[in-house]
């Protein structure tokens, strides 16, 4: 074992034997110093601390390091780092939680930009059965918080419904987006969002991310564990639906117990999908999402009016800035994109009729001056440089 990664091994290793109980392995690092430091106590000493009924004693020794030192390197070959308690890269807000994880697998094309320091993360959570009026406001928020100007990261769990609409919703508005995921990180769950997945870990400064050993399976009491890290990787905790019971109650709870911001957004008495949130902002555990305004304000951020509304930024752009521009078909290419996401500039050309040639050429423009980007492909989504330049 190279000496340079000792320390690295070390934690791979107290994360492997202490995974459900975190709290027991800080203790440990905080009263030893390292985890360097915990190996190198003998079979007594480590009795004299843990108690000498202690089942995670035998478990301190050469072959936890052997076995870490086998976990890294198959990581290292898919492409997964791992990043230890108190090492460079370690998410901070995640240093403030006593439960937080010892370590944690990253799985990015860029690594080194998912929890670079003064970078922002905002959690969103709700149920997997998510009504219409659940995703158009999961959509409103982000897109409302990608038009701040201030770039926070979404974090949430890549679940069905409001977990994977708010990463996508992330990236279609120029966002980077964490997915916490409850199995190992060489695997997605569920295997549906495979393709989400792998978008979500080739954008700068998104990743897919981890506490558990590799080849891990997704099993029901793995994802109570990987709610607590949704939570407290997050400034602030936002509950779209749920019911009484759920994962995004549990995290929104969590999130609380963490002194960190909880929001929920309000629904109907009646409404079974509203009921937690309901329950949460009546108990006085959560602020209620009346606005967009009101919460991005809330969270510290400016709130840019037309922001969530590209169409009628780029009709009064064109309007009063470039006249040679028919502002009118450029609003309406961006409420269809806003509307259905990744037309392709064709389907644009069809749906509008206004003709591919014309299409084209507002498409260009449009990506020239930040209202688009256009893939290789011709795929258009909506880009968030445009607010930063003219609202």
């Amino acid at each position: 074992m190279e000496s340079p990664h000792k320390e690295s091994v070390c934690l791979c290793a107290l994360n492997m034997i202490f995974g459900f109980e975190p709290r027991i392995a800080t203790a440990l690092l905080d009263y030893f110093g390292s985890a360097a430091a915990i190996f190198s106590m003998d079979r007594e000493d480590m009795d004299g601390i843990l108690g000498p009924h202690s089942k995670y004693t035998a478990e301190i020794g050469s072959e936890a390091l052997d076995k870490a030192v086998s976990e890294l390197e198959n990581a290292a070959r898919a492409g997964i780092s791992f990043i230890g308690r108190g090492q460079d890269g370690y998410p901070g807000l995640l240093m403030e939680c006593e439960d937080g994880p010892v370590g944690i697998y990253v799985r990015s094309d860029f690594p080194e930009e998912c929890f670079k320091d003064g970078r922002e993360y905002v959690s969103i959570v709700g149920t997997r059965g998510v009504s219409e009026y659940g995703k158009d406001w999961c959509r409103k928020i982000v897109e409302a918080l990608a038009g701040t100007g201030k770039n926070p990261v979404i974090v949430s769990g890549l679940a069905y419904g409001t977990d994977i609409t708010a990463h996508l919703a992330a990236l279609d508005a120029g966002l980077s987006t964490i997915a916490v995921m409850a199995t190992g990180a060489d695997s997605v769950y569920p295997a549906l969002h495979r393709r989400h997945a792998k978008r979500i870990a080739a954008g700068r400064g998104s990743a897919l991310i981890s506490d558990y050993p590799l080849r891990t399976p997704a099993i029901p009491v793995n994802f109570v564990r990987r709610n607590r890290i949704i939570a407290g990787l997050g400034k602030a905790t936002i509950l779209i639906e749920s019911g009484r019971r759920g994962g995004g109650m549990i995290t929104a709870r969590q999130a609380f117990s963490y002194d960190r911001e909880v929001y929920a957004l309000p629904g109907r008495a009646d409404d079974r999908l509203s009921e937690g949130c309901n329950y949460l902002i009546r108990s006085g555990s959560a602020v209620p999402v009346v606005s967009e305004k009101d919460l991005v304000e809330s969270l510290g951020y400016t709130f840019r009016k037309n922001a969530s509304d590209p169409a009628a930024a780029a009709s009064f752009f064109y309007a009063h800035r470039h006249g040679d521009v028919d502002a009118e078909k450029a609003a309406g290419i961006l409420s269809l994109v806003k509307r259905h996401r990744r037309l392709s500039v064709q389907e644009l050309a069809e749906l509008t009729g206004y003709g591919y040639r014309t299409v084209a050429e507002l498409a260009a423009i449009l990506e020239n001056d930040g209202f688009l980007a256009v893939d290789l492909m011709q795929r258009c989504t909506l880009s968030t440089t445009n607010p930063k330049q003219i609202l």
